[in-house]
């Protein structure tokens, strides 16, 4: 009897012990199942705006964003959108917890005038900051500046004096010249140009020779010594209306 009833002490308690280690199993599965659905990455951006401040036109503008995540969970960076195509991005794709990433923007060079503002949207795996937008932004001095710019309007009837002009005004350091020059319309126009400030400015004049009335267009193309600027473009348009002392 002895012997049965310590054997049935021993079942029970190891019972006992068996239903303990089932309940502590299941608390760390409960727990463990917690903390994984609790594991999320966290976008920190230190800055989201770069300014470049004045810049040559000739130079593509870089510049890498730091991207944290402090989250217990790898951050993914599913895409960045520039809004322009001569906005080329480079990033990396995933950023470990306690860790951080790198996504670099890069202007092409010529890709934008004066004052200029190219942001890109950025997503990430990271439901408190799925988006936010990097900016650079900047003023760009060009390198050869054209006054008031590349384009001649003329207008005025056949027996008036109708002239328009340009300035070229260089930013090199150096001394730069226009060498020469092709009018693609000697019929409809005169073309002179003179230094105004020899190896730093000069001044396009075009006057209308026409005695058409009319409308036309051609094109000034300069040669320079700049090797940055070889060569420049004015774009001529003109409307010529008949004589006022002919019109009824």
């Amino acid at each position: 009897m002895k012997k049965l009833w310590f054997w049935g002490a021993a079942r029970r308690a190891q019972g006992k012990l068996l239903v303990q280690v089932g309940v502590f199993c299941i608390a760390v599965m409960v727990l463990s199942a917690g903390m994984a659905a609790g594991a999320e990455p966290r976008v920190v951006a230190p800055e989201t705006v770069r300014d470049f401040g004045k810049v040559f036109e000739d130079k593509a503008l870089t510049h890498t964003f730091l991207i944290k995540n402090e989250g217990n969970a790898p951050l993914r960076v599913e895409d960045v959108d520039p809004d322009c195509a001569c906005t080329v991005a480079d990033y990396d794709r995933v950023i470990p917890p306690g860790g951080q990433g790198k996504i670099t923007l890069t202007i092409k060079p010529y890709s934008v005038m004066r004052d200029f503002l190219k942001q890109a949207k950025v997503k990430f795996n990271d439901p408190a900051r799925p988006e936010l937008e990097l900016t650079l932004k900047g003023y760009v001095q060009p390198i050869i500046e054209i006054q008031p710019n590349h384009i001649v309007r003329l207008r005025g009837t056949v027996d008036e004096d109708v002239r328009g002009q340009v300035r070229f005004v260089s930013h090199l350091p150096g001394p730069w010249e226009i060498k020469s020059f092709d009018n693609s319309i000697p019929q409809r126009i005169a073309v002179s140009l003179k230094a105004e400030k020899p190896g730093k400015v000069y001044v396009l004049e075009v006057r209308n020779i026409s005695r058409e009335s009319g409308h036309y267009g051609g094109k000034i193309e300069l040669l320079t010594t700049s090797a940055e600027r070889p060569r420049l473009i004015v774009r001529v348009f003109a409307n010529i209306y008949p004589s006022a002392s002919g019109m009824p």
